[in-house]
């Protein structure tokens, strides 16, 4: 076997697990932002042409 793998402490996985999950988050927010301001000016529109 190879005695050179270096074994990693249960934090240093956590650390890892964390950074991944940061890296996914921010690509899932930006089409969250892009669905949530559409909506807000859908109602927008709505709300301009009941008042014309």
């Amino acid at each position: 076997m190879n005695n050179k793998i270096k074994t990693e402490t249960r934090q240093e996985r956590r650390e890892k697990k964390l950074q991944k999950k940061k890296e996914r988050m921010s690509k899932h927010g930006k089409g969250f932002i892009e669905t949530y301001r559409n909506a807000i000016f859908k109602r927008l529109r709505i709300k301009e042409d009941g008042k014309k």
